[in-house]
């Protein structure tokens, strides 16, 4: 049963945390562009960002601490690692946004762009994963 809940509860915070923003700052909740403000920041406008991040990271230390079988163990290298952060990253300045942003704000504001960004990342996505498993099978 707590399997079922995890993932509600956690859709739910997001979508709150989403519309608080948005409510709030006036600003859509897209952890790209909100790490963005960061790297290249404005005057008076770093604090928040910052908060949604530490949020974002003692959330993920919290619920390791509290349940360390969600986070599988996939044996990955550092490298591949890295690699794969670089291509999200690329892949994010590439679509203008990332699944936050496009997936969770943008389809709920009924966004042409933003439907067809997301649709385009479950597509690649989908397309990685049965690439790289065709791949690492042989």
């Amino acid at each position: 049963m707590i399997s079922y809940l995890s993932p509600l509860a956690g859709g739910m915070i997001i979508g709150l945390s989403a519309s608080m923003l948005l409510l709030f700052k006036g600003r859509i909740f897209g952890i790209s562009g909100i790490l963005g403000g960061v790297i290249k920041p404005t005057k008076g406008d770093v604090w928040w960002r910052l908060a949604i991040i530490a949020g974002l990271i003692s959330g993920g230390v919290i619920i390791f601490l509290l349940d360390p079988s969600a986070f599988p163990d996939h044996h990955l290298s550092h490298t591949r690692l890295i690699i794969a952060g670089l291509l999200v990253g690329f892949g994010t300045q590439l679509g203008g946004g990332c699944t936050s942003g496009h997936g969770v704000c943008g389809i709920s504001r009924l966004s042409i762009r933003s439907i067809t960004a997301t649709l385009t990342f479950i597509i690649a996505g989908i397309l990685t994963v049965l690439v790289f498993s065709k791949w690492s099978l042989s």
